[in-house]
């Protein structure tokens, strides 16, 4: 018996869940399953990938092949690299945490770039007003120059 790890979708329309579960390569695609080794939630921000770590090393050491989606999921969670023996086994799964952090970082980054930009419009200003003055004193003493003559 050919034995797929796969995605059997549940939830309602527009609005899917799925469940990670070791099928019958022949069986429907939401027909019964062998066993559930866990669940994704695209749809929630950050999407929620939980799946048993122990049992989908073992079902990858017996055989049973994963779907393309479910090695995409699989590369997220770090197994795929655990059962090749690949470095990068502690995967890229991001957490709610990570993003919270990232967005701090990036609100933080543009705080600082409109400081630096306001700093720079300053510094500005402080040139022209330096240079204006200079400007403006021979222009003065050339009237002065002229109120003296006539």
């Amino acid at each position: 018996m050919a034995v797929k790890i796969r995605l059997k979708r549940m939830g309602k329309i527009r609005a899917p869940y799925y469940r990670v579960v070791i099928m019958d390569s022949r069986a429907k695609r939401d027909g019964r399953a062998i066993e559930e080794i866990g669940k994704y939630h695209p749809t929630e921000e950050p999407s929620v990938i939980d799946i048993k770590s122990d049992r989908a090393q073992y079902w990858l050491s017996v055989g049973a092949q994963p779907t393309e989606q479910v090695m995409a999921l699989l590369k997220v969670t770090g197994d795929w690299q655990k059962f090749k023996g690949l470095p990068g086994a502690e995967g890229t799964l991001r957490t709610k945490n990570s993003d919270a952090d990232a967005q701090a970082a990036a609100t933080a980054a543009a705080v600082k770039a409109a400081e630096d930009d306001a700093e720079k419009r300053k510094a500005r200003a402080a040139e022209a007003a330096a240079q204006a003055p200079a400007a403006e004193a021979p222009a003065a003493e050339a009237a002065a120059d002229e109120d003296n003559a006539g």
